[in-house]
């Protein structure tokens, strides 16, 4: 591994990750470096760390870690930020990137104003949704919510004021509840109106985040199976509002937003 190794931090609507080419750094032990860059205090400060590397699928691929050290399957957000990385650190000239997840391969629509990317939409698949709500009982309250996967685990919970949930008491029972052996993401939203959603999350691996974009995905799948919203809603999160989109006709997701450069550094992996 490189003495010292070249990092970007980046966000998209808040959710921020350590973005580093694998390619030219190669990192070893992710899920350890993770842990320690992800830390604010001692480290760079992030959600997580995300590798971008080669492909035989795909223009790139890319492997996500929680700031926890757990490997995530996908990140909306996330992707969207790879596709600004690509494109403006010359990576690539193409506006139409495709990019390999252990979810699948993605596609990463850019929108390029003069030489850089302001906006960025991702092809987040086919949900696949339980149609019927679960109920379940988790650090002695009882939750009715909408189990909903994006390529990532969800739990979808509505209520009246989502201002008034506590997500540090009430997310960690629900995410390590035995429901989900693999542990969930979980969403507390409350519908505007038809084409209006606020949502809050507490991520898997991760905790409170300023933005979840498969969880903004999942929250409009069980929104519109519950029919509450149409299916193509904006989603607004803490850190920002993504536009999410359900199409009918081929059943799948789409999920557009910003990605922003925060800064860019040198750390010493030692």
């Amino acid at each position: 591994m490189a003495q010292t190794i070249r990092f970007h931090k980046m966000h998209g609507a808040g959710n921020d990750y350590i973005y580093i080419n694998n390619m030219a750094y190669p990192i070893l032990h992710p899920e350890a470096f993770s842990i320690k860059w992800s830390a604010p205090h001692t480290g760079i400060g992030a959600d997580g760390l995300i590798l971008i590397d080669r492909s035989d699928k795909a223009d790139f691929s890319m492997r996500i870690f929680n700031a926890d050290g757990s490997e995530a399957m996908m990140c909306g957000n996330g992707t969207r930020c790879v596709g600004k990385y690509v494109y403006e650190l010359g990576l690539t000239s193409k506006t139409t990137v495709t990019l390999e997840t252990l979810s699948g391969v993605r596609e990463l629509r850019l929108a390029v104003k003069d030489g850089r990317v302001d906006e960025v939409t991702v092809d987040m698949g086919r949900p696949q949704l339980e149609t019927q709500p679960v109920e379940i009982e988790a650090g002695s309250k009882r939750y009715t919510g909408t189990v909903v996967s994006t390529g990532n685990p969800h739990f979808v919970i509505f209520t009246d004021d989502v201002e008034a949930i506590d997500l540090t008491k009430e997310g960690p029972p629900i995410e390590r509840h035995p429901l989900f052996p693999d542990r969930t993401n979980v969403e507390f939203a409350q519908v505007l109106n038809a084409g209006e959603i606020r949502m809050r999350v507490w991520e898997r691996g991760s905790g409170i985040t300023q933005a979840c974009g498969t969880g903004a995905c999942a929250t409009l799948v069980a929104a519109v199976n519950a029919a509450l919203t149409e299916r193509k809603a904006a989603v607004r999160l803490d850190g920002g509002a993504l536009t999410v989109e359900w199409d009918e006709k081929t059943d799948r997701l789409w999920m557009t937003g910003d990605a922003v450069m925060v800064y860019e550094g040198i750390i010493d992996p030692t």
